[in-house]
C-alpha cells in the first residue's frame, strides 16, 4: 500500500480503512487492523451491525467492540471506532462504557462514527421503529446523554427518550474534552435551483446529517450511487462551507471522505482535490461483495511483508 499511502501524504489526508463486521473468525478482522497499522494506515474501522439482510439471514456478523478491543491491545498507533454506530438502537449509558473502556484500553485512540442506520431491517426484526425521523430523535438525545456520562462529572437528564441521573461514570475516557464524534449520512438531493430559492426567501436548511454533524467533531458524508458511495470534491467543499457556517470553531474538525477500495490506484489522484476541498481524511471500504476480504488483504500486503513506518502529516 506504500504507492497509495504516498500520495495520501502528499495531499496532506490521513488514511483510513473501513471494513464489514461480517467474519466466520473475528481473529480475520483483528488480522486486518494489525495489517493496517504496519501499513501505515491512520485509521482501523468497523462497520456495526447485527444482521444485514432484510430476510433475517445474510453474511455471519460479530461483534465490532470486542474485535476492535482485541486490535486495541495489539496496536499502538492506529486510531480505532465504528463506522457507523446506530444509536437509536443502542442504551447510551451502555455503549457510553463501551466506548470509554476502548479508548482506555487503546491509550485513547476511538474515534466514535454514529448515524441513522442502515438496513431498516436491523430495526424491525427486533420490534424496533423503523422510522427514520424516530430514529434521529433517538440519536439526537442519544448522543448528548453519551457525551454528559462521558464527561467524568454528575449528569442528570430527562427528556423526550430518556431519563438518566444523577449519576457519575468512572473511569473517564482518556481524550477530552471527549473522544471524538463522526456523523455519517446521506448527503441532501437538494438541487442548486431549490438551494439558491431558499436563500433569496431566507429560509434557512432543513435539519439533517450535515447539522448534525456540525454539533460534534467530524462528518462523513455518503453520496449513494457514485463509485464507493463517495461524495464529490464539490459536495465536500459545499459540506465544509456549511459546517464553518454553524460552527464557531473549525480548526480540528475532521471531514471524511468515505470511498472505494483503490486497489488499482484510480484514486490517489484525486485526493489533493479533495484537500483542497476540505476534506481532512480519506477512508476506503470494500464493501461486502464475494472476495472483500482477500481484496483488503491484497490492499495492506507491501512486497517486503510489512508496511512502511511512516507518521501521519497529522498529530
Amino acid at each position: 500500500m506504500a504507492e497509495h499511502r504516498d500520495s495520501g501524504e502528499r495531499a496532506g489526508l490521513r488514511r483510513g480503512l473501513s471494513a464489514p463486521c461480517f467474519a466466520e473468525d473475528p481473529a480475520d478482522l483483528v488480522d486486518l487492523g494489525i495489517a493496517a497499522e504496519r501499513a501505515g494506515l491512520d485509521g482501523y474501522f468497523l462497520w456495526d451491525h447485527l444482521v444485514h439482510a432484510d430476510s433475517g439471514d445474510g453474511p455471519p456478523v460479530v461483534d465490532p467492540w470486542q474485535v476492535l478491543a482485541v486490535v486495541a491491545a495489539r496496536t499502538s498507533r492506529i486510531k480505532l471506532g465504528t463506522m457507523i454506530t446506530p444509536v437509536a438502537r443502542r442504551r447510551p449509558w451502555k455503549l457510553a462504557k463501551e466506548v470509554t473502556t476502548l479508548d482506555l484500553l487503546s491509550g485513547g485512540r476511538v474515534i466514535l462514527g454514529v448515524g441513522l442506520g442502515a438496513p431498516d431491517s436491523e430495526f424491525s426484526l427486533f420490534g424496533e421503529p423503523t422510522d427514520k425521523r424516530h430514529r434521529a430523535g433517538l440519536l439526537d438525545e442519544g448522543l448528548d446523554v453519551l457525551a454528559g456520562l462521558c464527561s467524568g462529572q454528575s449528569f442528570s437528564h430527562e427528556g423526550r427518550h430518556f431519563k438518566v441521573g444523577p449519576v457519575r461514570f468512572s473511569p473517564s475516557p482518556v481524550q477530552r474534552p471527549r473522544i471524538p464524534i463522526w456523523v455519517g449520512g446521506v448527503l441532501p438531493s437538494e438541487g442548486p435551483l431549490a438551494r439558491t430559492a431558499r436563500r433569496v426567501a431566507g429560509i434557512p436548511p432543513a435539519r439533517g446529517p450535515v447539522a448534525r454533524a456540525a454539533r460534534w467533531d467530524g462528518f462523513i458524508p455518503i453520496n449513494p450511487g457514485r463509485p464507493g458511495d463517495r461524495a464529490t470534491v464539490g459536495q465536500i467543499a459545499a459540506v465544509r462551507d456549511r459546517i464553518a457556517g454553524l460552527r464557531e470553531i473549525t480548526a480540528d474538525y475532521d471531514v471524511a471522505v468515505w470511498g472505494e477500495l483503490d486497489s488499482a490506484g484510480q484514486v490517489a489522484g484525486l485526493l489533493s482535490g479533495y484537500r483542497d476541498a476540505g476534506a481532512t481524511w480519506w477512508v476506503e471500504s470494500p464493501g461486502y461483495g464475494p472476495g472483500w476480504l482477500d481484496a483488503v488483504r491484497e490492499r495492506l500486503r507491501e512486497p517486503t511483508g510489512r508496511g512502511p513506518e511512516v507518521q501521519s502529516p497529522r498529530g
